[in-house]
């Protein structure tokens, strides 16, 4: 036995950067003549989207594009944005996907403040494109693409995208980064307040956010998935390097809409898909979903919010299994995952659905997360009740935030990325959020979850929405305040939703205030609550 291991060094052979950019390539060698991706009448196999993206890396290096550069992409859920995820990193560039429902203000300060070299856009998106452009210091390359399933808008640039992926070379070397810390995209959070933040990912996230997904999904090379989630958040959770990675079908949807999901369930057999609680609930509520019922199983992941457990239990008739996922830009999206238990089974719907209303246990990819007291810093209890905040340590937390020292040292004091979420720990070690910690509501020394109040609510037959927020009294401190939206053709009035919260929870919680309106929702399609509080005090 040698006293020495010095000879024990990592080598090429035994030490490779982990980068998705492998899940390409290895797919396009195995599966080499199903379709890797289906838009409109558009199919690409595995061997096509390589060659596609290393024309893309060959043909951005023509315009200078290098090692950290960035380059944004306005598009929606079509083949050129999953292009974007490999093509552009393969140079060891940085992909920045723009949410497209930003205003052009905040689009102009995220192509500066991410220092845009290239930006690709749709031509639906060119008036806003045009005006963040002129207001914009910096001044990308606009590359346009004309998406042949949609009106045709008009062209800022010079370059077409085919026409500029036509002009790539295909055999362009497929290089993995210098380092698995290098980083290969830029995410820009939500800036309900002020400006938002640059989420930075790395390779090495990426590579284990990208195996982790199909492995928590339960997806093989027979996965076909549908993006009704936005490729432009968190990278599409991940999914546009996971569903490569097991050798799936991407099948695009430009734009969401229940007709046409429950369409494209039928037509390709669509086996997996994902979106936040309203894409939950409007497939719930939609008209053909009356009655229907798929012949496969399909899994349907949600994060956020938990959803209601009305709406998990209208999901299942129709053959959808809800997975309940949560997670944040910060934590390239899925952090936990409510994990099955075999003993649910025996439960009733509803108690199916409350189980799977719970956020759960930690990723395969994370080290930790636990519940912290804000005082001590310690964890609380798990006695389903004591409320502490979510923290995270693990290799898919974010590099940090682009350009903001002061920012990523908050978001990671005391060795761990703080959430800003309130939960419980149960008993059996999962997490269930309660709130956002702005969004707890404090009555008379007691601490209300908006989250539970809203649960309640979303159990009237005749409620489609809701949010709840803290109303300021001069008796109790603050009160539940709830804005709803009742389905078409419901009523209610306040009192019948206040006697219905008063059955269904205890009297201190209920809602003293019920106003009757449209929910103001973020691009991304979260209610805004701070706007709702803000109308609260004026009432």
């Amino acid at each position: 036995m040698p006293t020495s291991q010095d000879f024990l060094q990592p080598r090429d052979c035994n030490h490779q950067p982990l980068s998705p950019l492998t899940f390409l390539e290895r797919s396009a060698w195995i599966h080499r003549s199903k379709p890797a991706v289906i838009h409109g009448e558009q199919r690409f196999t595995y061997p096509e989207l390589f060659e596609r993206s290393r024309r893309l890396a060959s043909a951005l290096a023509g315009l200078g594009v290098g090692y950290g550069d960035t380059v944004s992409a306005m598009l929606p859920n079509v083949p050129p944005l999953l292009e974007g995820h490999f093509g552009v990193p393969a140079l060891g560039a940085v992909l920045n996907a723009l949410n497209i429902r930003l205003d052009a203000p905040t689009i102009a300060h995220i192509l500066d403040h991410g220092g845009a070299k290239v930006l690709i856009t749709d031509t639906e998106f060119a008036p806003v494109i045009k005006e963040a452009l002129a207001l914009a210091k910096s001044n990308p390359v606009v590359v346009d693409y004309a998406d042949p399933t949609a009106p045709e808008g008009e062209r800022l640039g010079t370059l077409d995208y085919e026409e500029f992926l036509a002009s790539g070379n295909p055999e362009h070397p497929w290089e993995l980064p210098k380092h698995e810390w290098d980083s290969i995209s830029l995410n820009y959070t939500s800036g309900t307040t002020g400006n938002p933040k640059g989420v930075l990912f790395h390779h090495r996230g990426a590579y284990l956010a990208g195996l982790c997904n199909p492995l928590t999904f339960g997806m093989t090379p027979e996965t076909v998935y549908l993006w009704t989630l936005p490729m432009f958040h968190c990278n599409g959770w991940c999914y546009t390097w996971g569903v490569t990675a097991v050798g799936g079908t991407h099948v695009c949807l430009r734009k969401f809409d229940p007709a046409q999901v429950f369409s494209l369930l039928q037509e390709h057999r669509v086996t997996h898909l994902c979106g936040a609680p309203i894409i939950l609930n409007a497939l719930a509520n939609a008209p053909e979903a009356e009655g229907l019922r798929f012949e496969q199983r399909i899994r349907i992941a949600t994060g956020g919010a938990a959803p209601p457990s009305q709406v998990i239990a209208a999901m299942e008739p129709m053959n959808f299994e809800v997975i309940h996922l949560y997670g944040l830009t910060e934590s390239y999206g899925p952090a936990t995952v409510c994990e099955w238990q075999p003993e649910w089974n025996e439960l009733d719907l509803q108690g199916r659905a409350a189980k799977t209303a719970r956020q759960g246990v930690i990723y395969p990819s994370l080290r930790e997360a636990q519940v912290l007291d804000q005082d001590s810093g310690n964890p609380v209890p798990a006695d389903g009740a004591t409320i502490g905040e979510i923290v995270l340590r693990g290799s898919t937390i974010m590099k940090g935030y682009h350009a903001n020292p002061a920012a990523t040292e908050e978001a990671f004091a005391g060795g761990w990325y703080h959430t800003g979420d309130l939960a419980v720990m149960h008993p059996d070690g999962y997490l269930e959020v309660k709130d956002r910690s702005k969004d707890i509501i404090i009555s008379g020394g007691e601490n209300i979850s908006s989250l539970e109040v809203e649960e309640a609510l979303y159990k009237h037959p005749a409620v489609l929405e809701v949010a709840v927020v803290a109303r300021p009294d001069e008796k109790w401190g603050e009160t539940p305040c709830a804005f709803v939206t009742l389905k078409p053709g419901q009523s209610a009035t306040e009192a019948d939703l206040i006697a219905f919260c008063r059955d269904n929870l205890a009297h201190y919680k209920c809602p003293r205030t019920v106003v009757f309106a449209e929910l103001p929702k973020t691009s991304t399609g979260k209610i805004q609550k701070h706007v709702l509080r803000e109308q609260a005090l004026q009432l």
